[in-house]
């Protein structure tokens, strides 16, 4: 199984979620940045990459929150928070179609949203979360 890291840039209450461009697989579904690890990259290393490539900010990875399966089956997926420490909101148009900073609380309305992004985000706001 490949392994892949999932950025959860955060604002006070609010997370950055993005909207999967057309040209990626499960267009249109909102998710936190995230990418395949590279051969020799660790997971704080991936997350900095990931997010600089798809929406142009920098982040600090703070702590690994959580790991999952990805909805496909074929991803391990390690969820970091991330702490934006500069740049501006560029999205690269092939892998994001719309960003945006959505209260904790908002996020169970957003359509679509992947099972294992909506469980995580239920499980963070009540705090029982288990790496």
């Amino acid at each position: 199984m490949r392994e892949a890291v999932v950025a959860v840039v955060t604002r006070g209450r609010e997370v950055l979620l993005i909207r999967r461009a057309a040209g990626v697989p499960e267009p249109g579904y909102w998710a936190p940045p995230s990418g395949t690890i590279e051969p020799g990259e660790g997971q704080e290393a991936a997350v900095i990459r990931e997010v600089r490539e798809e929406i142009g900010l920098t982040v600090r990875p703070v702590a690994k929150l959580w790991e999952s399966v990805s909805s496909s089956g074929t991803h391990t997926l390690y969820w970091w928070r991330a702490e934006c420490v500069g740049g501006s909101l560029v999205l690269d148009p092939r892998e994001v179609a719309d960003a945006r900073w959505v209260d904790l609380g908002e996020i169970d309305a957003l359509e679509p949203l992947f099972p294992v992004d909506r469980a995580f985000f239920r499980a963070w706001r009540e705090g029982t979360l288990g790496a």
